[in-house]
């Protein structure tokens, strides 16, 4: 009995002595990668890709926006368009209304970017939230203040609205205040945790932080800002996401020192200082201005992400591969042997980087329990020319955080 009892304790001090990252296994199936759309087929490269998941009865439709890219951040105008089979097909794309180009004094033109679509249940519309930004002579334009967030609403019988200004009045945000390709938490109570990245006029580092916007199907409205974090380095924190997994809340977060960060919060809105991705082993990732975003399965947390590897270390951002990796949820650290290429390196990175295609600007989502997508709309930077691309990520088990069972 003595012996029996020796056992049982040394197994619960064994167990209890295994790092977090050792008890968590890889729940990917397999990675499927289709060609959505070619350049070949309208000599058009389409860019920024971005879904959500529509109830339609028993049923449920894909609504995707993009836009076309014909330069550096050089965007036409806002695309929508539908899927009935879960994206084998689609329908033609359609405008969004005044989401286009709009002419203002000086010959500078104001443009809608980054746009993310998403299904609200309660309101039981899609609200899209992009950026503004502005070009000049054909290129993108700095110099007018300020960049801040629009949005527009789809309603459950297909009509867009106008889009509208997300209206935040703030010394901090005088520059610049967006939520460009920003993953974002919808609360029980149809309340939004929208990450946003902003600064003041006269300083050029931004800084992040959630707040908590209240919508009720026509209206976004700014209810309560969460704490500034701030980097001083270059441009600062960029482009932050927003994931909630089980009681936490967590930030992932581009920046320009090599790095990239992730924050955790016990509320969504008051975090923790951010700190460096880097491996189970310690060793920080090299990360280039580069967005990184969450992709949520019940059984495992993964990061998305670009990273500097050896085959790719003068692709410019290290933007290609795209790789993605289970969370170590207790040491905010990514787990090695976990890591995945999602879309690989096309072509020769080293001696003719700018050849390969880049994907710095995609998009993640849960589709159903057994897969989840992930979208990128490839760029060479030599020509501008690329395809629109998915990945379908078959899982192991059920992921119960998908909301359509189909």
């Amino acid at each position: 009995m003595l012996k029996k009892l020796t056992l049982i304790l040394a197994i619960s001090i064994v167990t209890c002595c295994v790092p977090s990252w050792a008890q968590q296994k890889d729940i990917i199936k397999s990675i499927e990668r289709v060609t959505l759309r070619k350049w070949s087929d309208d000599q058009t490269t389409w860019f920024l890709p971005r879904t959500t998941v529509v109830p339609s009865g028993k049923d449920a439709n894909l609504l995707m926006t993009l836009q076309e890219i014909s330069g550096s951040d050089y965007y036409g105008p806002v695309k929508w368009r539908e899927s009935a089979d879960l994206g084998k097909t689609w329908s033609p794309m359609l405008d969004v209304p005044g989401w286009g180009r709009r002419k203002l004094d000086g010959g500078v033109e104001e443009a809608i970017s980054d746009v993310v679509p998403e299904y609200h249940a309660k309101s039981k519309t899609v609200l899209a939230i992009g950026q503004t930004l502005f070009y000049k002579g054909g290129k993108f334009f700095s110099d007018q203040p300020p960049r801040h967030v629009v949005y527009s609403v789809r309603d459950a019988a297909g009509n867009w609205s106008t889009p509208k200004k997300l209206v935040w009045d703030d010394p901090r945000n005088s520059r610049i205040y967006v939520a460009g390709c920003a993953e974002r938490v919808t609360l029980p109570n149809g309340d939004i945790l929208l990450p946003l990245s902003f600064a003041p006029l006269g300083r050029v580092d931004n800084s992040v932080a959630v707040a908590l916007c209240g919508f009720d199907g026509r209206e976004l409205k700014i209810k309560r800002i969460g704490n500034e974090l701030r980097n001083t380095t270059k441009r600062g924190l960029l482009e932050p996401s927003i994931a909630k997994f089980g009681d936490k809340f967590y930030l992932t977060i581009r920046a320009e020192d090599n790095r990239g960060y992730v924050a955790v919060s016990n509320d969504g809105l008051n975090w923790d200082e951010p700190k460096a991705w880097s491996w189970d082993n310690g060793e920080a990732l090299e990360m280039s201005t580069t967005q990184q975003h969450w992709l949520k399965h019940s059984d495992g947390l993964y990061l998305v992400y670009m990273r500097k590897a050896v085959e790719n270390a003068n692709v410019m951002r290290w933007r290609a591969p795209l790789y993605m990796a289970m969370v170590d949820q207790k040491a905010m650290r990514l787990l090695r042997s976990t890591e995945r290429i999602v879309f690989p390196l096309i072509g020769d990175g080293l001696t003719a980087p700018t050849l390969v295609p880049h994907y710095g600007n995609f998009h993640t989502m849960a589709l159903n329990r057994e897969q989840s997508l992930i979208l990128a709309g490839e760029v060479i930077p030599e020509n501008f020319h690329g395809d629109l691309l998915m990945a379908r990520i078959w899982w192991t088990t059920p992921n119960r955080f998908a909301q359509w069972n189909r």
